[in-house]
Formats: C-alpha cells, sequence, structure tokens
C-alpha cells in the first residue's frame, strides 16, 4: 500500500478541511483548491508549504479529484464525514465524530495541516463555490515561475 497521496492520506487531508469548516460543508471542487492551498500554502503567501513545489506543479490538480474522491469515501464508511445533495450538487460535511477523530492524531504533520487549514479556509473565505477561476490562477503563477527558470534563446539572423 502507498502511503503518500493513499486514500486514507488524502482522507485525513479532507477531513482536516472538513472539520475547520464545520458545520458548513464544501463540495469537491472547493476541497479540490482547499487542499492544494493547505499543502501549498507558502506558494500563496502563507504560512510555510507543508509539502514542497513538484516540478509537474498544476499536474496535481488533475490527481486531486479523484484522489479526494476516494478519500472521502473512506471518511464515510468510517463515519467520520456525511454527504448530502442539494441544488448545487453534493456537499460533504465532518460528521458529528470528526472533529473528535482528528484530536486523537498526535502527528506534527495533522497539526501543520490543521493550521494551515484554519489560513486556507480565513484567506480564502471558504474557496469559491466555482473553483475555476483560483485553480487558473495556480496554473498561471506556476507557468510563470516555470517559464521564468527556462534558458532564453536568442533569435540570431546569422
Amino acid at each position: 500500500m502507498r502511503a503518500l497521496n493513499s486514500p486514507l492520506e488524502v482522507g485525513v487531508r479532507a477531513l482536516v478541511l472538513l472539520a475547520a469548516s464545520f458545520p458548513r460543508p464544501l463540495d469537491l471542487a472547493q476541497l479540490v483548491y482547499l487542499d492544494y492551498a493547505m499543502l501549498h500554502s507558502g506558494e500563496m503567501d502563507g504560512p510555510p508549504s507543508v509539502h514542497p513545489s513538484l516540478p509537474a506543479g498544476p499536474g496535481e490538480l488533475a490527481m486531486k479529484r479523484q484522489l479526494l474522491e476516494q478519500g472521502l469515501v473512506v471518511l464515510m464508511r468510517a463515519g467520520l464525514a456525511d454527504v448530502q445533495a442539494d441544488d448545487g450538487g453534493l456537499m460533504y460535511r465532518a460528521s458529528e465524530e470528526g472533529p473528535g477523530f482528528l484530536d486523537l492524531l498526535e502527528a506534527p504533520y495533522v497539526a501543520a495541516l490543521r493550521e494551515r487549514a484554519q489560513w486556507a479556509l480565513a484567506f480564502h473565505s471558504g474557496a469559491p463555490a466555482d473553483s475555476r477561476s483560483p485553480m487558473d490562477d495556480i496554473t498561471r503563477q506556476w507557468m510563470n515561475t516555470f517559464d521564468s527558470r527556462l534558458p532564453r534563446l536568442e533569435d540570431d539572423d546569422d
């Protein structure tokens, strides 16, 4: 079983976000955006990032949706999160047991996630319902950084 980005690890990250926003539910797009913000807060002028920047950059966003869906299934099976359907689609919320479960986890990683989750929710106002624009901003910022690292080729008219 892989530890990094396993359904269990991603589920714990989702639970951290859901507990921080409790009782307000979040949809999957919000969770994708907030998970990225929580892990890469330093790239967004927040506290130091929990995870290092990756060369793949926004490619990580493409994988997050499926990983978060798997993590949410783990949480719901364990009774730590609930799902409800409303006019906007499926909304996820920590169950009454979710925040208490997180209190049992003493790992420094979880403490760092909880701190960054509070920052992400406060700084990003809980993530907009339409997360495409903020995700485009992440991609644009990464592309600008990546582009600045590339060597420039001079046009020679020789």
